[in-house]
């Protein structure tokens, strides 16, 4: 059985910084670390890994430092990493971003694919449901528990929702998204960072996949969604103190400034 975990190397930090030409994230002196939810994905993989016997491939896309993160993964005890990077891919939005994706999951094959749910620096959601769109398979998104079935021929998976959840089952192949709250990621191991560190790291460029994806429809020219403007959030006006008033002075005034608003 191979599973493959989708991961995403984004910025340690909220405060994401764009570049007002591209609207795409300045990275530049910003620490970056695995996205949460994928890491929580890792970590199920390593578990379904230890009960199956599976094999677990970490698949990132993005620029050639990106492997640090699939790194950090092969430490964890992830088998193989595989860098989907290339110019031609740079700048894609988040369909953009699961064509590629799904090219190279169909060239590495798959019987299981986990992502996580969603990014920290683009908070989309959109990413894992599009890969297993483009590659015709079903999926269950915001899972926060797995079971595998039948020796991973199939997988019960509890789905959150906002007041209840889902038990849904599901055959293979397919593709889960990972809350968080899925699994608590293991630490890595020296023996695991010292192997990681001497791991040849899988590349698939856009030569490898070419055959597989449209160049009109990747990259940034390629994308059908833009940001077409970003702002930072403007701060609150200074409110209004009430001072040295009684109670009822202090509720008046009150009342009389939301009648003022039409609050009330």
């Amino acid at each position: 059985m191979k599973i493959v975990v989708c991961i995403k190397q984004v910025p340690d930090t909220t405060e994401v910084k764009l570049d007002p030409k591209t609207n795409t994230l300045i990275r530049e002196g910003v620490p970056s670390i695995i996205n949460p939810d994928d890491k929580a994905g890792v970590e199920a993989a390593l578990r379904l890994k230890e009960t199956l016997g599976a094999k677990v491939t970490a698949v990132c896309m993005g620029p050639p430092q990106a492997d640090v993160a699939l790194r950090e993964a092969l430490a964890m005890g992830c088998d193989e990493g595989v860098l989907i990077s290339g110019r031609e891919f740079g700048g894609s939005d988040t369909y953009a971003t699961a064509t590629i994706i799904a090219a190279g999951l169909k060239k590495i094959g798959f019987d299981l694919i986990i992502t996580g749910r969603q990014a920290i620096d683009g908070d989309t959601a959109q990413v894992g449901p599009q890969i297993a769109e483009q590659l015709g398979i079903p999926q269950v998104s915001y899972a926060e528990e797995i079971q595998a079935e039948a020796g991973g021929k199939a997988f019960i998976v509890k789905r959150q929702f906002e007041d209840r959840y889902q038990r849904i089952r599901v055959k293979a192949p397919c593709l889960l998204t990972a809350l968080s709250e899925l699994a608590r990621p293991r630490y890595m191991t020296v023996r695991g960072i010292v192997e990681a560190y001497e791991y040849k790291m899988q590349i698939l460029g856009f030569e490898d996949l070419k055959e597989m994806i449209n160049p009109d429809y990747i990259g940034l020219k390629g994308s059908p969604t833009n940001v077409m403007r970003s702002f930072t959030k403007e701060p609150k006006g200074q409110g209004t103190k009430l001072r040295d008033l009684s109670a009822e002075e202090a509720v008046t005034a009150i009342v009389a400034k939301l009648e003022e608003k039409n609050l009330i």
